[in-house]
């Protein structure tokens, strides 16, 4: 499964079944785990992991050395869970000791053509990445978010959970979970409702969640005061308290607030 034009280094770790395809290259410190495939041209280096079953595509980069002028060659880490599919030109660099040390892609995920994982990222599961987003460094995205087409996401901005990102948008700020966000800089637009049908939200859910939106970003009084009037009739509403949880939680860069008025939900 190892093409003769591969060069692997004798330190590395290859697990079963593992296809390395032409003209790839492996470092010493990496391990690609039982069923890995390395399609050509792929380039693996530093302290990284490969889960199980991942697909890499031609002239993808894994592991190199982060785009960060502090950075003085440490032995930081990079690491990609099972069943990941990385597409061509796609580049996720290894953390630094300024960060957290490691940059993290989670399990399952889809990361179209020419995605840029910065430095001390970490991504979540099963998240769609489209062709030409680019993220700066530290930032968090969560499960099932999807990220649209020549997307720039700024250093230290959170992601929540199943949250949608419109293409072409410039993210400087969070963006709460399950919601919809789009423009230049990037707006908040709704809820991503697809993703919550997808998951098996039912309409009585939808409504709960549709109206919870409203008072929180559409209603008076501060945006502190909503927020209470919120956590008040949360109730036991796991969504809610996920959304409110993300709220509470240190951000570096903000919450994205701003809200279109013709509508409170993304149905595409």
């Amino acid at each position: 499964m190892i093409h003769q034009t591969a060069s692997i280094d004798p330190r590395a770790t290859i697990g079963a079944g593992v296809s390395v395809g032409p003209f790839c290259t492996v470092g010493p410190d990496v391990v690609l785990e039982d069923g890995v495939e390395l399609v050509s041209h792929v380039v693996v280096d530093g302290h990284t992991r490969i889960g199980a079953g991942t697909t890499v595509f031609p002239f993808a980069t894994i592991g190199l050395a982060p785009q960060d002028l502090k950075y003085k060659g440490e032995p930081t880490r990079t690491e990609l869970g099972p069943n990941c599919v990385i597409r061509e030109h796609c580049t996720i660099h290894r953390g630094t000791v300024t960060g957290t040390g490691i940059t993290r892609v989670g399990a399952g995920c889809l990361l179209m053509a020419v995605v840029h994982v910065a430095h001390d990222c970490a991504l979540g599961e099963n998240i769609v990445i489209a062709n030409n987003v680019v993220m700066g460094g530290h930032v968090e995205i969560a499960d099932r978010a999807i990220i649209g087409g020549a997307t720039a996401i700024h250093q230290f901005v959170r992601i929540g959970t199943g949250a949608m990102v419109g293409g072409a948008s410039g993210v400087e700020a969070d963006v709460i979970p399950y919601g919809s966000v789009i423009g230049n800089r990037a707006r908040l637009h709704g809820l991503n409702i697809v993703g919550l049908r997808r998951r098996g939200l039912d309409k009585e859910g939808q409504h709960r969640l549709r109206n919870a939106y409203r008072l929180l970003f559409q209603g008076e009084g501060t945006f502190a005061a909503r927020v209470e009037a919120l956590r008040g009739g949360a109730g036991d509403d796991p969504y809610l308290a996920e959304i409110l949880a993300f709220i509470d939680a240190p951000s570096k860069r903000g919450l994205i607030r701003s809200t279109t008025r013709h509508g409170d939900d993304a149905e595409a």
